[in-house]
């Protein structure tokens, strides 16, 4: 794929927009949303991100890396025109059939918005077929945030509802979000639990103390489902770097709904 666009979102954490270099593959390539790649710098090595955007607009592919190792820190080095490598699409996705009619309450916080995004994207792209949508985004400071021009596109938006945070101590002067941890901005929001479905992604702990407020508001277990990303290396079940008691992250997820999360080993 060749290196169309680079955002740089925050200090640490840039977006690549791609294209694919052959048009048959450009053609042929599809994925759902969830799912993720393997992004390789070639002489590197390869990492695994999300499938940053939408389904439904296929004439790019987008993702979002923190710069954080060897891999990551080659991504960073790139520029428009240069070449990198994809495996995929991997794993399973949200049931975004399944969520259709009902409220969506989307929660996220730092990198973790950008496989929550990609399902955002695409159920706005279908917003008639959707009730009540709910965006929920934090990060530790405002510098901290990503997808900047989005979130004022998705809060300037009246057919949604978008709710921006930072922790205590991240806002600026001219800050005029929310100040405090996602959990506890979730509990205040308080959106609705009938016939809705929330999900979740971002640093473990936020997910971890997200959860039981989702279910103190009344959501199903089965109802809450998470992405996770960060144990994931080969893609396909075989390094065993994502081996989780008997589940496999990259071939059994990424997506998992709460009640299976709360069936993985505990010291998880």
């Amino acid at each position: 794929m060749e290196v169309k666009e680079v955002i740089t979102e925050t200090p640490d954490t840039t977006t690549f927009r791609l294209q694919f270099k052959d048009p048959e593959v450009a053609k042929s390539f599809n994925f759902k949303a969830g799912q993720f790649g393997e992004y390789s710098v070639f002489g590197e090595g390869e990492c695994t991100f999300c499938i940053a955007s939408s389904p439904t607009r296929m004439e790019y592919l987008e993702c979002s890396f923190k710069k954080y190792g060897k891999v990551t820190s080659a991504l960073a080095r790139l520029n428009v025109g240069d070449t990198i490598g994809l495996r995929g699409p991997y794993g399973n996705y949200f049931p975004i059939d399944e969520m259709k009619g009902k409220n969506v309450v989307f929660i996220a916080g730092g990198i973790g918005l950008a496989p929550v995004r990609c399902i955002i994207d695409n159920v706005l792209d279908l917003r008639d077929q959707f009730k009540d949508i709910t965006i929920i985004y934090g990060a530790r400071s405002v510098a901290d945030l990503v997808y900047k021009n989005l979130l004022k596109e998705w809060q300037e938006r009246k057919d949604i509802k978008t709710i921006v945070t930072v922790d205590p101590g991240g806002e600026t002067p001219d800050w005029k979000g929310e100040i405090g941890f996602v959990p506890s901005i979730v509990e205040k929001t308080a959106p609705k639990s009938d016939n809705s479905v929330a999900i979740i992604c971002g640093p473990p702990i936020m997910i971890k103390y997200t959860f039981p407020v989702m279910t103190k508001l009344g959501f199903r277990e089965d109802d809450i489902i998470t992405t996770l990303e960060n144990r994931m290396k080969c893609g396909l079940g075989k390094c065993g770097r994502c081996n989780i008691g008997n589940v496999y992250v990259c071939k059994d997820g990424p997506v998992f709904t709460y009640t299976q999360m709360k069936e993985l080993p505990q010291e998880f």
